[in-house]
């Protein structure tokens, strides 16, 4: 038998697709269920990506290209990022990934050694401490507070930070909560980091779905805090592309960015020719169609905030970004009997007994919550919404 290697057994496998896996089944056995659990957007590809997508294989442009990315989409980003930010980056900078997992993946790689410590704010998304595991780095979760809407502080770092502290994740907005830094706050923070010496990777997957006032990236705070920051992003979200898989990352350096890229040509090479193509489109024609989308998942939130606000008996700190309501569970938890994880049994039993799927808090390291994703229609959010509240009043 071949055995496992101790870093693949210290891998945990994402409870996002997990649950995903878990609702699928129970669909295929011919039960209705009003899944509320994938960060993935429910709009199509823009027509305009997908015709250039056509074009380009009708067109044969269908080779091996740059291993870190296609010059002309590479282009294209650096345009975004100076339009949308005021950064300048040449095209030597920017590496095109196999979505923005890898960038970030890649970007950890090649900032962290083995035994050096990350800080992952909590609650966070999933595969963080599972990348900083991968590649040898200890994960330092730090914990944060509700009132703060579970953005990091300066005085939370504080209580993490030592010798061995190398480098930093901040999601903004942030999945799962939707909370999202306003430009005093990141300021604080990332000039904190920066005079730590400590490297921010800055994971700006949710930029386009911002709600209440403008999005700030991390790298245009000052230069010193750019010199500082590794940007990542992608087109899943804002281009509704996940499953076309492109993801990048701006590096503050030439130098960075070429071993980025040196590190992506030795394990996948480049993203696919073929989705690339589309992703120029998103970032060249698509405009509309993002801002669209912005505005419905808007919409979305208000009706979940209003929803909330109305009922009284569980409440959620109000998303400011990103497609996701952050639920405390605590006022019910007297009332169920359960053993382990409660946000895990509590989504195990809901999905059981009113046919409801969300994602347990204990997935984000941060139990008593569950977490809806609304990029759903809005009838499944209320169907979904109202399932949760015939489930609190069985109780």
């Amino acid at each position: 038998m071949i055995p496992i290697s101790e870093k693949a057994k210290n891998v945990t496998p994402a409870i996002t697709l997990q649950l995903g896996a878990m609702v699928k089944q129970m669909k295929a056995e011919g039960q209705k269920i009003t899944n509320l659990t994938l960060g993935e957007p429910d709009f199509n590809t823009p027509q305009k990506a997908k015709q250039r997508a056509i074009d380009a294989i009708e067109n044969n442009i269908t080779r091996y290209d740059l291993a870190s990315g296609n010059m002309e989409l590479k282009k294209a980003i650096a345009e975004k990022m100076k339009k949308d930010h005021d950064l300048t980056y040449t095209p030597e900078q920017i590496v095109v990934a196999n979505g923005a997992k890898q960038a970030l993946l890649n970007s950890m790689l090649t900032c962290i050694n083995p035994g050096d410590e990350v800080l992952i704010p909590t609650p966070c998304w999933v595969s963080y401490p599972e990348m900083a595991k991968l590649i040898g780095a200890v994960p330092v979760f730090v914990e944060t507070k509700k009132e703060n809407s579970f953005k990091m502080t300066v005085e939370d770092a504080k209580k993490y930070i030592t010798d061995k502290t190398r480098m930093a994740i901040i999601t903004n907005p942030n999945n799962p909560t939707g909370a999202v830094f306003a430009k005093d706050e990141l300021m604080a923070l990332c000039d904190y980091l920066t005079k730590k010496d400590i490297v921010i990777l800055s994971d700006e997957i949710y930029e386009k779905m911002c709600y209440d006032f403008d999005f700030v990236s991390a790298a245009s705070l000052s230069q010193e805090i750019f010199e500082n920051t590794i940007v990542v992003n992608g087109l899943s979200k804002s281009g509704a592309m996940t499953g076309w898989r492109v993801g990048y990352c701006c590096a503050p350096t030439v130098e960075l960015g070429k071993t980025i890229g040196s590190i992506q040509s030795n394990t996948t090479a480049h993203a696919c020719t073929i989705s690339q193509q589309a992703a120029i489109s998103v970032l060249k024609e698509c405009e509309e169609d993002t801002k669209m989308m912005a505005e419905q998942y808007k919409k979305r939130r208000d009706m979940i905030v209003d929803y909330f606000e109305k009922w009284g008996l569980l409440d959620i700190v109000k998303p400011q970004g990103a497609f996701y309501a952050f639920i405390n569970i605590e006022p019910l938890k007297d009332k169920i009997k359960f053993e382990g994880s409660y946000s895990a049994f509590f989504c195990k039993d809901i999905l059981e007994k009113q046919k409801v799927a969300f994602v347990p808090g204990s997935g984000f390291y941060k139990e008593d919550y569950i977490r809806l994703s609304y990029a759903a229609s809005e009838q499944e959010i209320m169907e979904g919404l109202n399932k949760l509240k015939a489930y609190a009043k069985s109780l």
